[in-house]
């Protein structure tokens, strides 16, 4: 076999020197100017355990699948309670639970194992581990790494929704928005104090994650059972953020709610509230909150709801041991420095 010369290594080479200048001097597609065709908004909903989260949540993604959109909702509330009014009161498998099984069997989870649907609306719930048995922030982890690996960012929906607990602090409540995995907050509240102060919590959180270079914000807050006392209004206009919708304290909205029945349904009594809910939720920029103070908190409510006008009394050692204090002197030995 004859041995390559310098000449014949040298052509192929030139060749490529000559496609590579020729690709290079091309002038590369004008940016695409028409409408965006599809951009995904995730949305994390927080709010005080029993506040009405998942109810406001089933309801709103019935509305916007019936709209025309495609909506993913996720429950990641160790309860896994996000999804049983959506589907009547039945429990959905979850992730964690399902990844438990399927990984002792050698299986690899599927979509279909995990993700449901009803009248155009998904859903799923991430789970959590059983009591004392392990961290739910760190379930929430493993669910959404489960997520990924299932091809999460692929999907295409125009929203995911995603039903957090505001009033826990482990961190992996907060993954959202603390690794800017959304791009808007939206809490749940009521005129109760609880409710208000899990909510002022989050704002704080965002706040702080914004100092740190997040971009996560604040939609706004949606006040459930709202009875028309006004503490709810008022904090939101303090924190500077909108009210997205007030659902009133109703006998109907509750009965009906216990019965795992939809009432966001385009021609029910309540639909125009959550058709106008779900427009709000679309349109509303994510903001940076001004989270209250404790004073600034109480300051919402009358003194003789909160206790605002009691004064802190200091307890002494006769208070706790029930007997004079004795002062005796001390045995320790000063030495003067030089």
């Amino acid at each position: 076999m004859t041995p390559p010369t310098a000449n014949m290594v040298s052509v192929p080479i030139e060749r490529l020197k000559k496609s590579l200048r020729a690709e290079a001097s091309e002038e590369p597609p004008a940016p695409a100017t028409g409408p965006v065709t599809r951009e995904t908004q995730i949305i994390a909903i927080y709010g005080k355990g029993g506040i009405g989260k998942s109810f406001t949540l089933a309801n709103l993604s019935y509305m916007m699948a019936q709209q025309g959109k495609k909506v993913l909702l996720i429950g990641c509330d160790p309860k896994s309670d996000t999804t049983s009014l959506l589907f009547g009161g039945k429990a959905c498998p979850t992730i964690i639970e399902t990844s438990s099984k399927k990984k002792l069997a050698g299986e690899q989870v599927a979509i279909g194992d995990v993700c449901f649907k009803r009248d155009g609306v998904f859903a799923m719930e991430l789970g959590g581990p059983e009591v004392g048995r392990g961290c739910g922030g760190r379930g929430i982890i493993h669910g959404f790494e489960t997520l990924e690996k299932l091809g999460f960012h692929e999907w295409g929906f125009d929203y995911v929704l995603l039903d957090f607990l505001g009033d826990v602090v482990c961190g992996g409540f907060g993954l959202p928005i603390a690794r800017d995995m959304c791009q808007k907050v939206i809490v749940v509240g009521s005129n109760d104090l609880q409710s208000l102060y899990v909510a002022n919590n989050v704002c704080s959180a965002v706040e702080y994650f914004r100092k740190l270079g997040g971009n996560v914000g604040v939609a706004g807050l949606v006040i459930n059972k709202d009875d028309g006392t006004g503490e709810a209004q008022a904090f939101a206009a303090e924190a500077g953020i909108p009210v997205l919708a007030a659902i009133p304290a109703n006998e109907e909205i509750r009965r009906k709610s216990a019965n795992y029945e939809i009432i966001g349904r385009p021609e029910s009594n309540w639909g125009p509230l959550f058709a106008d809910l779900a427009q709000n939720v679309a349109d509303a920029p994510p903001v940076r909150p001004k989270p209250l103070s404790q004073d600034g908190l109480l300051g919402l409510f009358k003194g003789e709801s909160v206790g605002r006008n009691v004064v802190l009394q200091p307890a002494t050692f006769e208070d706790m041991c029930g007997t004079s204090q004795v002062v005796k002197p001390s045995l320790e030995v000063v030495y003067d420095t030089v």
